[in-house]
């Protein structure tokens, strides 16, 4: 699947080196104080979600932590440009077992979301979640009450913009990211829509100075998100199918739109000089 990742670093130096002129050249304070607002609304969400979950797991509701889990994780997904901030605590919470074994770590230096998704998955059962459900949400407990404190300013949303794309393009296309739920399409739809909110928080900026990107923008997201209907199964919410029922072809064609909106994307922070 590498061929269909998205080559960002170069993108993001352009955005950076354009940041300074950026923020000389018009107040977006209060774009910055709403989209810092709406991360802590995100992890408020994720906050009461993980207590759900964790309610689950200690009655030993498998069903239930199941269907929990995609969606708890969403507001993690959303947030991820400042939640990936406090990196310690980033890993305890959201960590891959492949990425500690890259460190030469293990097992037992695991933690989070996906230590539990692997016992849920392969074991199909609650025991032996108990203490990392327990760490899991006063870690998150103590990210809620970390994000209020980051300083949010222009050069974090326009290269959180970019980078959720990113996370898109990397692990989430490969499958890599839920390797033992398959829901990876949760993790998608997340990512766009917190790349969305940056957008749209910058969009009467955009319209002032290049109608036309902001309008491809528009379409690019359009085009990747009734991509993303076409795999959920529920009109009201969330219900997409596991990852592993999507074709090649499929997967084909949501990195294509991706790499197709990414494009423009990240235009957006040259255009605001």
């Amino acid at each position: 699947m590498q061929i269909y990742k998205i080559t960002m670093s170069l993108v993001v130096s352009v955005i950076i080196g354009c940041l300074q002129v950026a923020n000389a050249a018009m107040d977006l304070t209060k774009e910055a104080e709403k989209y810092r607002q709406y991360v802590i609304g995100q992890i408020d969400s994720l906050l009461s979600d993980t207590e759900r979950f964790v309610g689950a797991l200690k009655k030993g509701d498998v069903k239930q932590a199941k269907a929990i889990y995609p969606i708890a994780r969403m507001y993690y997904e959303r947030s991820e440009p400042i939640a990936e901030s406090f990196g310690e605590l980033d890993a305890r919470i959201d960590a891959r077992l492949a990425d500690l074994q890259e460190e030469g770590k293990n097992e037992k230096d695991w933690s989070g979301f996906h230590k539990i998704e692997k016992i849920l998955w392969e074991k199909n059962t609650t025991k032996g979640t108990e203490a990392i459900a327990d760490q899991l949400l006063l870690d998150i407990k103590e990210l809620r009450a970390k994000v209020p404190t980051v300083e949010v300013d222009t050069e974090l949303m326009l290269t959180g913009a970019v980078d959720l794309l990113n996370e898109v393009s990397t692990s989430k296309i490969t499958g890599e990211e839920e390797i033992f739920s398959k829901t990876d399409l949760y993790d998608f739809q997340a990512n766009i829509d917190g790349a969305e909110k940056i957008y749209e928080l910058l969009r009467p900026h955009l319209l002032q100075k290049d109608k036309k990107l902001a309008n491809e923008i528009e379409k690019q997201f359009k085009a990747v998100n009734t991509l993303l209907a076409k795999h959920n199964r529920s009109k009201k919410g969330y219900d997409f199918v596991g990852y592993d029922k999507l074709s090649s072809a499929d997967i084909k064609e949501l990195a294509e739109a991706v790499n197709k909106l990414g494009e423009p994307l990240s235009k957006m922070g040259v255009i605001l000089e």
